[in-house]
C-alpha cells in the first residue's frame, strides 16, 4: 500500500473572522491522482492555496512529508516549497519571458547549475510537455492550451515529487482539455509523482482522478470521499449523485 504524502488535519481556512472552510481531514497518497472538487465558490482552490503554504490557516495541520506548512516559518516554507510544483490556472508565466526564460526562473533561483545546464534542463522540460522547438517563443505567440503545458514545463523544473494543479483546464476547449488530461497521466506514468487537482470539469474527474473529496459550500466541509465513479454510481447522497452525474444529464 502506498503511503501518505500528505496528511491534512482539523484544517480551517477563512480571512479574519470570516470562516471558509473547517474541521476537514484528508490524506493524499504517494502517486496517486487526488481531486479536489465541489460548486462554484466552495472553496476549492482556497483549500490548495492554503496546502501551498500562500495562505496561513486558521487552524490546523498540513503535512507534506511530515512538514508541516501551516506553521513553518517562511524561510524554511520556501526552501521546502522546491519539494513540489504549482499550475496556476492561468498558466501564470511571465509575458515578458520566453518560454526557455520562464522554465529557467526556478532553477536559476533554487539551484547552482551553469547557464547551459540550466538552458538544457528548460529545454528538455518543454519536450516533455509536447512543446519541443518553442523554447524561443513568447507566451503571447501560444495558444492557450500551450500555455498550461508551459507552466506544467516550469512546474516540473526542479523535479518535484508533487504536483499541485489550480483548475487546469480552466479556458480549454474540449479537445486541448482532453490532451492535458492524457498528458498528466503520462507524466504520472513516467515520472511516479503525486498529483493534487483542484477542478470542476468532469470529464477530466473521471478520466484521471483516482480519489476526490468533495467540498459542500453549506456545511462548511468535506461531504464525501471516494473514487469518483464508485461515487457517482453509488453515493448514498442524492445531491452528490447529481453532481457527478451533470455531464451524462447533458448528453
Amino acid at each position: 500500500m502506498e503511503k501518505d504524502v500528505i496528511e491534512v488535519e482539523n484544517l480551517s481556512i477563512g480571512y479574519g473572522d470570516f470562516v471558509v472552510l473547517e474541521n476537514l481531514n484528508f490524506t493524499v497518497k504517494e502517486k496517486e491522482i487526488f481531486i479536489i472538487l465541489g460548486g462554484s465558490g466552495c472553496g476549492k482552490s482556497t483549500i490548495l492555496k492554503h496546502m501551498i503554504g500562500l495562505y496561513p490557516p486558521l487552524k490546523g495541520k498540513i503535512l507534506i512529508e511530515g512538514f508541516d506548512m501551516a506553521t513553518a516559518d517562511d524561510e524554511s516554507r520556501k526552501k521546502f516549497s522546491r519539494n513540489f510544483g504549482v499550475l496556476y490556472q492561468s498558466g501564470a508565466l511571465f509575458s515578458s519571458l520566453t518560454l526557455e526564460e520562464n522554465i529557467s526562473l526556478p532553477l536559476r533561483e533554487f539551484t547552482g547549475y551553469s547557464e547551459a545546464m540550466i538552458s538544457s534542463i528548460a529545454k528538455l522540460k518543454l519536450s516533455l510537455v509536447g512543446l519541443e522547438g518553442y523554447e524561443h517563443f513568447m507566451p503571447h505567440e501560444i495558444s492557450g492550451g500551450m500555455k498550461k503545458r508551459a507552466g506544467l514545463a516550469r512546474a516540473l523544473a526542479l523535479d518535484p515529487e508533487i504536483l499541485f494543479f489550480d483548475e487546469p483546464s480552466a479556458g480549454l476547449d474540449p479537445i486541448s482539455s482532453a490532451q492535458l488530461d492524457r498528458l498528466i497521466l503520462d507524466l504520472r506514468s513516467k515520472l511516479s509523482c503525486t498529483m493534487v487537482i483542484v477542478t470542476h470539469e468532469l470529464d477530466s474527474i473521471f478520466a484521471i482522478g483516482d480519489r476526490a473529496i468533495i467540498i459542500d459550500k453549506a456545511t462548511r466541509g468535506i461531504i464525501e470521499e471516494g473514487n469518483p465513479l464508485q461515487m457517482r454510481e453509488h453515493s448514498q447522497n442524492p445531491w452528490v449523485r447529481e453532481f457527478l452525474s451533470r455531464s451524462a444529464m447533458k448528453k
